[in-house]
């Protein structure tokens, strides 16, 4: 596995972790130490597959990703397909959820309540997940009739905040008619 190494501008493809310290230390801008030494050991031993972000200063970050291409042009170029592909997927996904298909559905949504802190008065977010069985004519109306619920709810402040029908935080099942 190689690791594909970003800091702002600055980017590159190595195949050890000793070649992305090299990188990072040549950058001037990132000290080198034993923490971000570990990070990138332990993330390349490890079986996760998602970009991980290595904190460099307060507000700084590179970003690693883990990689079979053997060339910069390679893994730029899987890369480029792999999104034309998933946002094609997107679309098709898109034009399906107002596609009529009557029956039961069941969601889960996971929206930001607000919750206030009756000591402070204070509001702070939290992710909350709601289910439940809904029958409509189309995924579009069983997402329009679970946030319509939950906005009529007495108990949800209405400053609460909702993801979108596109979001991994709205699945749903069709159950059938």
């Amino acid at each position: 596995m190689n690791l594909y190494i970003r800091y702002f501008d600055e980017e590159t493809l190595v195949y050890s972790v000793e070649e992305a310290l090299d990188f990072l230390a040549s950058l001037g801008d990132v000290e080198v130490n034993d923490s971000i030494r570990l990070e990138l050991e332990r993330f390349m031993s490890s079986t996760a597959m998602f970009p991980k972000h290595i904190k460099v200063s307060q507000r700084s970050f590179f970003i690693v990703i883990k990689t079979t291409a053997a060339t910069m042009e390679e893994f730029k170029a899987k890369g480029a397909s792999q999104n034309k592909t998933e946002k094609a997927a997107q679309k098709e996904a898109l034009a399906n959820y107002s596609l009529p298909q009557p029956g039961w559905y069941a969601a889960k949504i996971t929206f930001k309540r607000v919750i206030v802190a009756a000591e402070t008065q204070k509001c702070h977010y939290v992710d909350t997940p709601f289910v439940c069985k809904v029958k409509a004519e189309s995924v579009q109306e069983c997402y329009d009739k679970v946030l319509a619920h939950l906005r009529s709810r007495q108990d949800i402040d209405p400053r609460s905040q909702y993801p979108s029908i596109k979001s991994q935080n709205f699945e749903f099942d069709f159950l059938g008619e």
